[in-house]
């Protein structure tokens, strides 16, 4: 059984959705004593990053996402919820985040821009491929996702299994051991997005 963690800042029906047209059991988990109970916890997150870390460390889900990685299940956060799993964000500010992925979130630097871009990054794009993962099983080392946000990660490549370009390369997707993060949103992305999630429950 895979928890999606419901804190008020998800697009959560679509997640469920994409969950179900791949065979699998999700159900939405506010209550942090429930995680460990499960088999994999999806993150998602659409929102302000200081607004969502808020809600998780006032609820307690924050420690138990946290206790739930050290389990060695896999666990993975999309959009909003990948950028939670960095050290840091400078969105409104300097705010931590959970800390499962060394690294902070930023907005897009329009200064380096190789052309003039609309921000938010919103549309389909392609992710690239930089490290083979069973994250990606069955996939090809291009292919397009369904995008929206201002802000993206900076991480060492260790971590960096997928970037996109936007005016410049970033970092599009991640995974450390058993933590994975995509700045895209599978459960919108059609079928490539949802081999992603179908990979997500084969972990």
């Amino acid at each position: 059984m895979i928890a999606v963690v419901d804190y008020n800042m998800g697009n959560l029906g679509s997640v469920l959705n994409a969950f179900a047209k791949v065979g699998a059991k999700a159900e939405l988990v506010s209550d942090p004593e429930r995680l460990q109970a499960y088999d994999r916890v999806q993150l998602p997150g659409v929102g302000a990053f200081p607004d969502a870390m808020r809600s998780l460390e006032d609820s307690g889900m924050a420690e138990a996402i946290r206790d739930f990685a050290q389990s060695g299940k896999p666990l993975m956060g999309t959009c909003l919820g990948m950028q939670l799993l960095f050290d840091e964000s400078e969105e409104f500010g300097t705010h931590k985040g959970l800390g499962l992925i060394p690294g902070r979130v930023v907005r897009f630097d329009e200064t380096k821009f190789d052309r003039p871009h609309k921000i938010p990054h919103m549309g389909w794009n392609e992710l690239f491929v930089r490290k083979d993962s069973p994250i990606f099983a069955g996939l090809p080392k291009e292919f397009y996702l369904y995008f929206v946000h201002s802000y993206h990660a900076l991480c060492d490549d260790e971590c960096a299994i997928g970037k996109t370009h936007y005016g410049y390369d970033f970092v599009s997707a991640v995974q450390r051991e058993n933590v994975y993060g995509f700045q895209p949103h599978p459960e919108k992305s059609h079928n490539h997005g949802l081999k992603i999630v179908e990979n997500f429950t084969k972990l």
